[in-house]
Formats: structure tokens, C-alpha cells, sequence
């Protein structure tokens, strides 16, 4: 009897900055009865951080599952690395992109260590590179220290870190975060954001649902502001970030002012007090 040898996934090869390594076309996403996302065009680019932005219900976290191939379209098109989703094994999406979703919940006791190690699962690595990724990642995200601790042991936010070291681990060049800093205090919301352009800087894609202005105005290279299921501005945060678009989108007066520093826009809401 012949026996076939499964396939083994290939990694892709590193892109180039501008490269499109995810894009959406005329997206149409249902929820139950519900029509979440209604015509989206969006294009995902090597080099990058792109931060979805809008208020609650906007669709941010909807368009970020489609990204990643786990919600699927009701009518439209999503490619990843220039092919529909759909013909994509589960094994060769790992190697293609990773995801962080908003919550990191496990019903067993694994350590943190074991918890990250778990990126590795879509490579055919050697020991030695699994445990030099596993272990880059844990520094990164500054989780080295509680390496042996259960993971139902930790803070919100300590989890929220060392899922992050998770996806970092897995070493994909398309990265999707779903809200990564909401349980994160001041500093490590910066070095969540900081890990974010280094990643992009190293000519990867990052894609991360933020709902702090201030954050995805500092450190994303586009930003695309979602009201209602659709794409309502996208560009630079210099040209989405105006005060009659936001006022508008959230239904709550704002001011955008330039950091005296940077110039980068500051966004406060307008206080009568």
C-alpha cells in the first residue's frame, strides 16, 4: 500500500514594504439578522500599522474576524496574500497571519512558557528556533519573569501580554489585534503600540482595533474611522482626525489640538464644565 505524504505547509516569503497582504473588497458581513458591515473596501499593506477606529458597534472587531478569514462574508471578497480566504488551508492561514481577539480565556493550567510556545504550533522549526521565538516574544512583552506561572494565575492585563507574546511568536507577517491595550495600564499600552511600528518598521502588517484617538493618532501610519458598517474616513491621522468627523461619528463634541511637541493631533472631548 502507498502511503501519501500530507502536505507541509510553506511559510511565505518576507514581503515588501507596500505589498498588500490582505484587502477587502465591497464586504458585506450579517450577524444573525443583523447586517454589521455593509460595502467595505479596505486594503492592508506590508510596512504598516493600520488602526480601525469608531464607536462601539461600528464593526471594528467584525472587520478584523473577516480579515482573518474566521467571519466569513455574506456577499463581497477578502484576500489574503492575493487570494480569497476560502482557499486557504487552516495550515497555511497560520503561517500567513496571527490574531489576538479582545479575550484570552483557557480551561486548562498551562503555564505562561506553554501558553506562547503554542505560536510555534503552525512551524516546522527546530527546538532551538522554537525556543529562541518563544523566548523573544516573552521579552518583548516583558512576561519572562512569570514564565511558570499558570495563566489562569494572572492579572487582565498580564494576560493580555503574554497573548500578545503568543502572536508574536508565531511569526507571521500579517498581524490582526483586536483591542490589545484594553486591559493594559500607561506603560505597557505604549510598548503594546511601540511593539506594533517595530513590527511594521521590520516590514510586517499590522492591523489593531484601538479605541484610545490619542494612541492610534501617535502611532498608526493610516487609520480607518468605521461608523454604522462602514468605512467613513480613511488615510493618514492627520487627515481622518478632524474635529467635524469624529463629532460627527461619535456623537460627542471634540477637540483636536497638535501635541506642542510632535504636532501629532491630541483628541479630547469638549467639556463645558
Amino acid at each position: 500500500m502507498i502511503r501519501l505524504r500530507a502536505r507541509r505547509p510553506v511559510p511565505p516569503a518576507a514581503p515588501v514594504p507596500g505589498d498588500v497582504l490582505a484587502e477587502t473588497r465591497g464586504l458585506h458581513v450579517r450577524l444573525g439578522a443583523r447586517e454589521v458591515l455593509k460595502g467595505v473596501d479596505l486594503t492592508v499593506r506590508a510596512g504598516e500599522v493600520l488602526a480601525l477606529v469608531g464607536p462601539n458597534g461600528a464593526g471594528k472587531s467584525t472587520l478584523l474576524g473577516a480579515l482573518a478569514a474566521d467571519v466569513p462574508p455574506a456577499q463581497g471578497l477578502v484576500l489574503i496574500h492575493g487570494r480569497p480566504a476560502a482557499d486557504w488551508s487552516a495550515p497555511d492561514l497560520a503561517l500567513r497571519r496571527a490574531v489576538l481577539p479582545q479575550s484570552a480565556t483557557l480551561s486548562f493550567p498551562f503555564t505562561v512558557a506553554e501558553v506562547v510556545r503554542m505560536g510555534r504550533a503552525p512551524h516546522a522549526a527546530s527546538p532551538a528556533a522554537d525556543d529562541r521565538a518563544v523566548a523573544a516574544a516573552m521579552a518583548a512583552t516583558e512576561v519572562t519573569a512569570f514564565a511558570a506561572r499558570p495563566f489562569s494565575a494572572l492579572s487582565g492585563g498580564e494576560r493580555a501580554r503574554v497573548a500578545l507574546a503568543r502572536v508574536l511568536a508565531q511569526q507571521t507577517p500579517l498581524l490582526l489585534l483586536d483591542e490589545p491595550t484594553a486591559a493594559l495600564d500607561l506603560r505597557h499600552q505604549e510598548l503594546v503600540l511601540r511593539l506594533c511600528r517595530s513590527r511594521a518598521h521590520a516590514g510586517d502588517a499590522v492591523v489593531v482595533v484601538v479605541h484610545d484617538l490619542g494612541i492610534a493618532a501617535a502611532y498608526a501610519h493610516r487609520v480607518a474611522l468605521l461608523c454604522a458598517g462602514r468605512v467613513a474616513a480613511e488615510g493618514t491621522p492627520a487627515e481622518v482626525f478632524s474635529e467635524r468627523a469624529l463629532s460627527d461619528v461619535y456623537g460627542q463634541p471634540v477637540e483636536v489640538l497638535p501635541h506642542p511637541r510632535t504636532e501629532t493631533p491630541l483628541i479630547i472631548p469638549r467639556r463645558d464644565l
